[in-house]
């Protein structure tokens, strides 16, 4: 112990933190420097101690697989490619086009295009396996899928047509009422048509994840109930940290997913998660969800997802003006939009390093954050994707 004592106060006076004793944990570590008990005089601050925490959190999430349960990839361009480079995701599920059956299939197309044209950056993911890959080749993977079943138009043989193409994942409804069922503002709130059963049984049998955000309360419930296998939220957040927002889940909702195998995926929209952001509703209120989720579904059912582009609202050019003028009259009040409507630390590529740090902070051991960041979403795939 004295040996690492004099090892850890020389690199420390030349101000070097990295390498330190390497295969240590980082709780290992910090115990071993705060058993040091050097005094005021060596002028050893704090921050050290801090540095040395992120150096080896940052060690961890290069390791670490990490998948967004929702990314929006409209307008794929060159700052997305930089800020993919900088994100150390190994997949996304991406919100593709959903109005109608020939639009949702042309994006489907220019996903595989822009995929062919950069293999050494892109795998199209249809399997779990596809995730492995990408992380072992140093690639991200794409996950085809829908915020709204409005594509099937009035035809299940169009799940297989949308299947056949890569679709892995569809959410039964958006905010308003399909042909499946209601949306978190309806006014009614139904459930689940006989169509929407319908078309629910058909994608369990060819191995389409279901999704419930944006559901209503009772389309919720039925799509929890009635599919075969687990359902997911894969962007959305915790009712009872946010009362009465239309598209949070309530415990009931998230111990029953959980029950069968889902994964939540906490949105990182910040206008989603808390009141008066900035002060009220800070990156501490975003993990405050994932300790809920995490206290009421367990361990092995929550995940990230940020519900905006890669790049973050901010760098793809969100003003007052463009972004939430319009969001007043496209949403209901109930939606509580604010300006602006991001988390400063979650509005860049690196967010969820950011997570992982408060994540460490606030004891998650090195395998719950590993879970959190991606591992359980890597889990639900592998038992919900059949090829």
């Amino acid at each position: 112990m004295e040996q690492n004592r004099r090892k850890l106060i020389k690199l420390l006076s030349l101000g070097s933190l990295g390498a330190l004793f390497p295969g240590q944990t980082v709780s290992a570590l910090t115990s071993m420097l705060e058993s040091v008990n050097i005094d005021s005089n060596q002028n050893i601050s704090n921050s050290l101690l801090t540095n040395l925490k992120d150096s080896k959190i940052e060690e961890l999430y290069k390791k670490a697989m990490v998948v967004d349960g929702l990314i929006i990839p409209r307008d794929w361009g060159e700052d997305s490619f930089k800020a993919l480079a900088k994100s150390g995701y190994t997949g996304f599920s991406a919100s593709l086009t959903s109005r109608n059956l020939k639009l949702a299939l042309n994006d489907m197309t220019d996903w595989d295009n822009r995929i062919k044209t950069n293999p050494d950056v892109f795998i199209k993911a249809t399997t779990a396996d596809d995730f492995i890959r990408a992380k072992e080749e140093n690639k991200t993977a794409v996950l085809y899928g829908f915020q709204n079943a409005t594509m099937m138009e009035k035809s299940i043989k169009n799940l297989d047509t949308l299947y056949d193409a890569g679709t892995r994942w569809i959410q039964l409804t958006y905010n308003q009422r399909n042909l499946l069922g209601d949306g978190s503002t309806e006014r009614t709130d139904c459930g689940l048509s006989d169509f929407g059963l319908e078309a629910l049984d058909r994608m369990n049998e060819l191995g389409i994840i279901v999704d419930l955000s944006h559901c209503g309360r009772q389309t919720t419930n039925d799509g929890i109930k009635f599919s075969k296998s687990g359902a997911c939220f894969n962007h959305s957040m915790c009712e009872a940290l946010y009362k009465d927002h239309p598209r949070a889940k309530t415990d009931e909702q998230i111990k029953a997913m959980a029950d069968k195998g889902g994964v939540i995926g906490i949105i990182c929209l910040g206008y989603m998660i808390g009141p008066e952001l900035g002060t009220k509703t800070t990156l501490e209120t975003y993990v405050d969800h994932i300790d809920h989720a995490v206290k009421i579904a367990g361990i092995d059912h929550v995940g990230v997802a940020a519900d905006f582009a890669i790049q973050g609202l901010e760098a793809t050019g969100a003003t007052r003006e463009n972004w939430y003028v319009p969001r007043l009259t496209r949403f209901k009040p109930s939606y509580k939009v604010q300006w602006p409507p991001w988390i400063p630390e979650l509005d860049q590529p690196d967010r969820y390093l950011q997570v992982a740090k408060i994540l460490d902070k606030r004891g998650y051991s090195t395998g719950d954050i590993e879970k959190i960041l991606g591992l359980n979403w890597l889990r639900y795939y592998k038992d919900t994707l059949k090829s």
